[in-house]
């Protein structure tokens, strides 16, 4: 049994993680804002202030950092932009000071990044040992990694979670995407060539547990399905799987015009991710595929 921290525990990934992680015996304790409920096995901190009591980082085996601004479809004005850098380098900075400064050390050390590391790179297949891209969440995702560095220093095991799109049907993208796509009105995204990187969401979660277990992993590590789609595969599979029509597509010239920037990074840009590092270390995904990622996610037989 290990002892295990996790920030963003009443997230989409955290809330399901928590409970996973509880069912296989684990001491789960969430690092939670003053303004949310406690309990016994919380902690309270404010990251962007800084304040915390250092004692209560003492003891743990793992700690896995989810917090985060959410990155909505919308347009970013400067102080969104802000917020989403901020949120992730500035906690991230924090909790690794905390973590530093222990008597003992954790083990591991998991915090969230994103396929948004590696920017716009069209058709080029992307691992692990891919250089940073350009744009705006590429440069977000550098800094965060980059803010965890002095527990690397320390000798702590450190893994950067760089998360495709992760599907389940309570939260992130695909719970956006429903509506319009039952009411008819899904299909492709500017020319729907770009390439989506997805996982399920209990792949996910699996894949967290099996880099918990598993020593050798370290450094970034892709949490993606091994079948990336291009946008247009991915919007008629989902049409197809809620019997929905398929063909109201959406220029990019538009998308740009209403949502700005988030456009450019969040439905126009390409990235073919792989998960090398998973795959090399014999993790076995449940919903390789799309259509039965879709299905479960959606709970369609």
């Amino acid at each position: 049994m290990a002892r295990i921290l996790i920030s963003g525990a009443t997230g989409f990934v955290g809330s399901p993680l928590s409970l996973f992680l509880k069912s296989q015996n684990h001491q789960v304790v969430t690092l939670v804002r003053a303004t949310e409920q406690k309990d016994r096995d919380s902690i309270v901190w404010d990251p962007l202030n800084r304040i915390a009591e250092s004692k209560e980082f003492e003891g743990f085996d793992v700690v896995i950092h989810l917090a985060g601004e959410p990155l909505t479809l919308s347009r970013w004005s400067s102080e969104k932009q802000k917020k989403i850098l901020e949120s992730r380098t500035k906690s991230t900075e924090f909790l690794t000071s905390l973590l530093v400064n222990a008597k003992i050390a954790p083990k591991l050390f998991l915090s969230a990044s994103a396929f948004g590391f590696y920017g716009d790179r069209g058709d080029e297949v992307l691992t692990e040992e891919s250089g940073v891209g350009n744009g705006f969440l590429a440069e977000v995702c550098s800094l965060w990694e980059k803010a965890s560095m002095p527990l690397v220093e320390r000798g702590v095991r450190v893994a950067h979670a760089r998360f495709g799109m992760v599907l389940g049907a309570r939260g992130g993208a695909l719970k956006k995407m429903l509506l319009p796509y039952k009411l008819g009105l899904g299909g492709p995204l500017g020319d729907g060539m770009q390439w989506v990187s997805w996982i399920a969401l209990e792949d996910l979660i699996e894949a967290i547990n099996f880099v918990i277990q598993t020593e050798s992993l370290n450094g970034p590590v892709n949490f993606v399905s091994p079948n990336s789609v291009r946008q247009a595969e991915f919007s008629s599979l989902l049409a197809q799987v809620l019997h929905r029509p398929h063909f109201f597509s959406t220029p990019a010239w538009v998308l740009k015009f209403i949502y700005g920037i988030a456009a450019k990074e969040l439905l126009l840009s390409s990235a073919k991710v792989m998960p090398a590092k998973l795959i090399a270390a014999n993790f076995s995904f449940k919903y390789p595929d799309l259509r039965s990622a879709l299905c479960k996610a959606l709970q369609i037989t």
